[in-house]
């Protein structure tokens, strides 16, 4: 199985509405290495790698969110930096 490293920037009500959090659940769920993060412009940014299925049902989940996010946009590069093993929110 290829695994695949990618940043993804969220944009719409996803601040202040347990988004990080979730994501770190959902991302412990499947397995996925990397971090979130919310930026000053209201979007929340993460990088993400894991298993191309893993990560597929990942970016999936973040166009829904938790309940009270509105997501009007995910955007989705490459990344070729260093992940450290687990998932965390950082500042």
């Amino acid at each position: 199985m290829s695994r695949q490293a990618l940043k993804c920037t969220v944009e719409g009500h996803v601040q202040g509405v347990f988004y990080r959090v979730r994501t770190l659940e959902r991302a412990t769920e499947l397995g996925i290495d990397g971090w979130v993060r919310n930026l000053n412009n209201g979007c929340v940014e993460l990088v993400v790698c894991g298993d191309d299925d893993a990560v597929e049902r990942l970016i999936a989940w973040l166009w829904k969110g938790p309940p009270n996010a509105q997501v009007s946009a995910v955007a989705v590069e490459d990344w070729q930096g260093n992940i450290d093993a687990g998932f965390q929110i950082v500042d």
